[in-house]
């Protein structure tokens, strides 16, 4: 016969399609915090700001250092010209008698064409890096004229003049390092300026983004503190209009749940305190009849012995919800005394439902003491014992011993209470200690089975002493659980 529930669990093959939106969705990356996309934001913007201006001010600095060199040049190549025009418009002109005027004032990269032949004042400023088209508006169409060219690497200003009184041109080289150099300098300043503009946004986008989550952080610290147990936590008022729609609101919620968590809290206060009554006169009166239980039919004691049976539970689980409200009201007080572990497990184990239940103890653990309060630290292991002894197949052994790898002084001490049952899975092991939870077999278990309150009361317990408690695996690989129990501890002597 098929198995419908094995039939529903197959899953479909997926198509291309769906394969591929399953691999692009593990591509998508994760979501920046909030803090993180504030910063992100004031660093992008002063970036692109501080770039904007340096690339506005190197544009103005450079039109300005060009323009400026641009009119120097040809005024000085000007006047330059007019010298040579003097010399060669003397009585007896030459291109050598004007080459050293020039050379006599200082002009030292220059060239002079007369009636067709070339003179250069150095053997780098030749003819040759002329452009011709330059060459044929100055010479060719007398038309005075510059044009930026590059010489051995370096631009180079060469401005072309006409003398117009003898038959010649003029044309000198001016060297534009001196602005390269200088605009070179303005742009590492700018860029300078960029980054210490970028890095004190992003310095603003920190503070900023401080402020910004601040109120986020105090409503999580606010929560957080309402999921520890304080119900009165609130976040301060605050003038912003914005804000204070958030601490309203929380405020209003952390007020309902506080008054639904009273009022539950008071309910099972009070529920418990109206069941002792009766309980205690129906338990006064089921030993009125165990009394004169051997005058009973059999059928009168068999239904004697359920009747016991279940006030008896009937009484636990009223003053095991006696205690839970007590730990919701806050009412709990605890009567510290040091504690001989060793020696108080066993006295716990004598009086709990299983007397007989095998306690060990290492040699270093019998020098150990706790300080507790004596009762309900009986109470949490007589509750493990009872769980062990319904949940855990009928048997426990008690282990006390210092925790793995404890260094000197000793700090901790574990009491592990192990059982043979069929353990507890992984997926259950934080469940098994919230309150009315007993784990996915709860359904096929017996009437007898205890309400789900012990296991909590353990871990409010323990809690209340610095401690706390967990649950796994039998240590020797056996099939059952190992509650454990990590307390506070000092070694006596030490």
């Amino acid at each position: 016969m098929t198995n419908p529930a094995a039939t529903e669990l197959v899953a479909e093959p997926l198509d291309r399609g769906q394969r591929l939106r399953v691999w692009l969705g593990g591509l998508q990356p994760r979501r920046l915090s909030l803090r993180t996309r504030i910063l992100l934001m004031f660093a992008l913007g002063a970036l692109l700001l501080s770039g904007f201006l340096a690339a506005a001010a190197y544009s103005f600095t450079r039109s300005s250092v060009v323009n400026q060199r641009d009119k120097s040049g040809i005024a000085q190549a000007y006047r330059n010209a007019q010298v040579a025009q003097n010399e060669l418009s003397a009585n007896n002109p030459s291109a050598q008698a004007a080459m050293d005027r020039l050379q006599s004032l200082g002009v030292a990269t220059f060239a002079i064409n007369y009636r067709g032949k070339w003179s250069t004042s150095s053997a780098k400023y030749t003819s040759d890096v002329i452009p011709p088209n330059l060459q044929n508006r100055v010479v060719g169409e007398s038309t005075p004229s510059r044009m930026v060219t590059t010489i051995d690497g370096k631009a180079v200003l060469i401005i072309g003049i006409p003398l117009t009184v003898t038959e010649a041109s003029y044309f000198e080289f001016v060297a534009l390092d001196d602005a390269s150099s200088t605009l070179n300098s303005v742009l590492l300043a700018l860029l300078f300026a960029g980054f210490i503009t970028t890095l004190a946004g992003a310095l603003l986008g920190t503070v900023v983004a401080s402020r910004a989550v601040r109120p986020l952080g105090d409503a999580a610290q606010a929560a957080k503190a309402i999921a520890g147990g304080r119900l009165d936590t609130r976040l301060e008022p605050t003038d912003d209009p914005d804000l204070r729609v958030l601490a309203n609101s929380f405020n209003d919620m952390a007020s309902a749940l506080q008054a639904r968590v009273e009022r539950d809290a008071r309910f099972a206060s009070d529920v418990s305190h109206e069941l002792r009554s009766p309980l205690m006169t129906l338990a006064a009166s089921v030993e009125v009849m165990q009394a004169r239980r051997d005058e009973m039919p059999e059928r009168a004691q068999s239904a004697l012995d359920l009747l016991v049976a279940d006030v008896t539970r009937f009484q636990g689980l009223v003053e095991d919800l006696l205690e839970i409200s007590r730990f919701d009201a806050g009412a709990i007080r605890l009567n510290l005394d040091d504690l001989l572990v060793a020696e108080f497990v066993r006295q716990a184990v004598a009086v709990s439902s299983v007397p007989t239940t095998p306690v060990q103890v290492t040699e270093r653990a019998e020098r150990v003491i706790i300080r507790g309060d004596r009762r309900r630290l009986a109470r949490v292991v007589a509750n493990l014992i009872d769980n062990a002894r319904l949940h855990g197949g009928g048997g426990a052994e008690i282990s006390v011993t210092e925790p793995e790898g404890e260094g000197e002084p000793l700090g901790h001490i574990w009491i592990a209470v192990e059982d043979h049952g069929s353990g507890v899975p992984l997926e259950e092991r934080d469940l098994v200690f919230e309150r009315f939870a007993r784990g996915a077999v709860a359904g096929r278990r017996s009437t007898s089975d205890g309400a789900g309150l012990g296991l909590a009361l353990v871990e409010e317990h323990v809690r209340m002493h610095g401690g706390r408690v967990w649950v796994e695996d039998r240590l020797d690989g056996e099939p059952g659980a190992r509650f454990v129990l990590e307390l506070p501890a000092d070694e006596v002597g030490v």
